[in-house]
């Protein structure tokens, strides 16, 4: 049995960790199990258990692009786009 005698802190935007916080409730977990589930998954991959890069330009305009824009034509569904583009 693991005795649980380590403590992480650390501070975060009030912002982030309420909208993490919101995520983890409607996911039935506690903040600390989302930490331990990220630390677990950590040492079970042997690294950071997602991809982590440095976006290009062209991307970064299109996300500020997206952010910005108010005529973009937004979709109920998935399936209402693909009816729009005909696929």
């Amino acid at each position: 049995m693991s005795h649980k005698n380590d403590r992480v802190q650390v501070r975060i935007e009030p912002e982030l960790k309420q909208a993490a916080e919101t995520i983890f409730s409607q996911l039935g977990i506690t903040s600390g199990e989302a930490i331990r589930m990220f630390y677990a998954q950590v040492k079970m991959r042997g690294g950071i258990p997602f991809e982590i890069v440095i976006p290009n330009q062209d991307t970064l305009s299109a996300m500020e692009e997206a952010e910005q824009s108010n005529d973009l034509e937004k979709f109920d569904s998935f399936k209402d786009l693909r009816k729009k583009l005909g696929v």
